[in-house]
Order: structure tokens, then sequence, then C-alpha cells
């Protein structure tokens, strides 16, 4: 009985807050947590059937360890492939540091339960396997509900598109950026009165503005050169929301704004969005495959960077509690 009332609490919670705004950080965490508590209660109905309890509990166990053997190498080998196809900035080891991370993990953990006398190594094992348990579940909730928020909009229409820069290569679009526009168009093509404000400045390696020649890609799809609204001054997401969101408003726009960047960034903009006051929502176009893990962390850390309060006041308890613990066992 319990499970079910606290699977029920915690999805009616989750529903609520998503229907009175999807754009909140904290929907993810309560999106997780509802999962949690009605993956339990469904466990719990199957409290007559051993066999089947059995059954989960070892599919899960295998799962769970697999993963954990898996995933640190996986992620070490994403971030070899970053730095090699994506170049040599800090941005692109994001996997690769996760992956060591996760190794050395394991490795403080195994010494400590060798040298199980050692107080201090215990302290500092039972300290990184909190910490590292409180962030892969934040990480899952955000990932999870990345995936729920992407979709909720995907079909939509809207009054007016409003596509992200975000970078070129010379003067030429490259495919990160194309998969933006594409989306764009395809909105477009499903709202005929639409209009599109692309959004952009000029980087320094760069021949020309983003908006320019972003309007030029869209134009040989086939897009209206009249139904192009250009944004040239943004160099960040914020003022590429803010300036775009301007530029409609100058242009008499109102109605439904939908903003387009790649899948793993939708959840991260919507948010910004909505700390600046913004009435949008946000789409994704699709990505290569091997930018997905480290592009997603890096989203992840940002997230965690915005909301460093209410994440470090965590990271204070979860870390702290074991050293505590020790020391009032000591005295």
């Amino acid at each position: 009985m319990a499970p079910g009332i606290l699977a029920l609490i915690a999805d009616l919670i989750f529903v609520v807050r998503f229907l009175r705004e999807p754009r909140r950080f904290g929907n993810a965490v309560w999106f997780a947590i509802a999962l949690l508590f009605t993956a339990l209660w469904l466990f719990s109905l199957t409290a007559g059937l051993v066999w089947v309890q059995v059954v989960v509990l070892i599919v899960a166990g295998v799962v769970a360890a697999t993963s954990a053997l898996v995933l640190p190498w996986a992620l070490i080998a994403n971030g070899l492939v970053m730095w090699r196809r994506e170049g040599h900035r800090p941005a692109n080891l994001l996997s690769l540091l996760a992956g060591l991370a996760m190794l050395g993990i394991y490795g403080v953990t195994l010494a400590s339960l060798v040298f199980l006398r050692q107080s201090w190594l215990v302290v500092l094992a039972a300290s990184a396997l909190l910490l590292s348990a409180y962030l892969a579940f934040v990480f899952t909730a955000l990932l999870l509900y990345s995936v729920l928020y992407s979709r909720v909009n995907r079909r939509a229409r809207a009054d007016a598109v409003i596509v992200l820069g975000s970078g070129l290569l010379g003067d030429r679009v490259p495919p990160l950026l194309a998969s933006r526009l594409d989306r764009g168009a395809q909105v477009l093509r499903r709202s005929p009165d639409a209009v599109v404000v692309v959004s952009g400045g000029q980087g320094s390696d760069e021949l020309t503005s983003e908006a320019a020649a972003m309007a030029s890609y869209l134009e040989n799809t086939g897009v209206p050169r009249s139904a192009v609204l250009l944004e040239d001054r943004a160099t960040t997401t914020d003022e590429n929301l803010r300036f775009s969101v301007d530029v409609l408003r100058h242009h008499g726009v109102s109605g439904r704004f939908l903003a387009v960047t790649n899948n793993y960034h939708v959840f991260r903009t919507a948010v910004l969005a909505r700390r600046l006051g913004l009435k949008l929502d946000v789409i994704g176009a699709k990505t290569a495959s091997y930018f997905v893990p480290s592009a997603f962390l890096r989203e992840f850390v940002a997230l965690l960077v915005q909301y460093k309060k209410t994440n470090i006041a965590a990271f204070v308890v979860l870390v702290g509690f074991p050293p505590a613990l020790a020391l009032a066992t000591l005295l």
C-alpha cells in the first residue's frame, strides 16, 4: 500500500509541475523520483511471485554491473574520438575526464576494501561514492527529462522560429548547424505563415556572420528570403534568445515562438528562456551519435553551475555525512 501511495504522490507532483511550467530544472528531479517510486510500486505488486522478483533483481544487477564496468571505458573512448574529430579544446575532454574519474573512484573504493583499518581511506571512498551517486542521479534525471521535453513540442506549429547559431567553418554551415536549420525549415513547412530568425554573430575565425550564412543556407533549401529575419550580434545562447525575440517584436511578430537547437541543448535552452522571462518553447535537431555523450556532459556541467547554490548544499550534505559519522564514532 505504502509504495503505491508514494508513487501516486510523486506522479501527481510531477504532473502538476510539468503542466504549470515544463521548463523548470526541478521537473527533471521530480520526473526521476516519480519513475523510481512507480518502479518500486510495480515491483511490490509481485510480492507473491518470488521467482519474478528474483529474475528482476538478477537482471537489474547484471545490467548495473555491466554498465558500471563498461561505461568508464566507453566514455574514455568517446573522449578520444571527440579530441580527434572536434579539435583540442577543453570542452571536448569532458567524456574522457568523466571516464577517468569513474576509474579513480573504483580504485579508491577497492583500496578502502583492502585496507579497512585506514579509516581516512574508508571515509574518502564513502564520500566519493555518495558524491558520484548524487551526480549520477541528477545526470540520469536530466537525461531522461530532456528526452521527454524534447518530444513534447516536436510536431508543434509556430508563428516564429528562432534558429540558434553554433559556429561556422569559415563561411560555410557545418553539419551541426545544418541540422538545426533543416529542423527549422521543417517547422516552417507546417507553419506556412511563420517567419524564421537566424541568430548568430561573426566570430574571430569566421568570414561572415553566422546569421548571413544561415540565411543563405535556408534560401538554398527553398525557404523564401522574405520569411527570414537576421539577428547578427549574438555570441551566446542567452543573447541568441534575447536578441532574436527583440527582432521579432521590432517586426511586430507575436504568437507562439519556437527556438531550434540540437537535441542535447534543448532542456538547458528552455531553462534559460524561462529564467530570462521569454515565452518560447524549444525543439531539438539530430546530432551525430559520437558527439552526444560529451555534449550532454557539457550541458550537465552547465546546469550544475547554473544551479550551483542548490547543488553545493546537496554536495555538502552528501560528502560531509561520512566524515561526520566517522568523527561521531571516534568521540
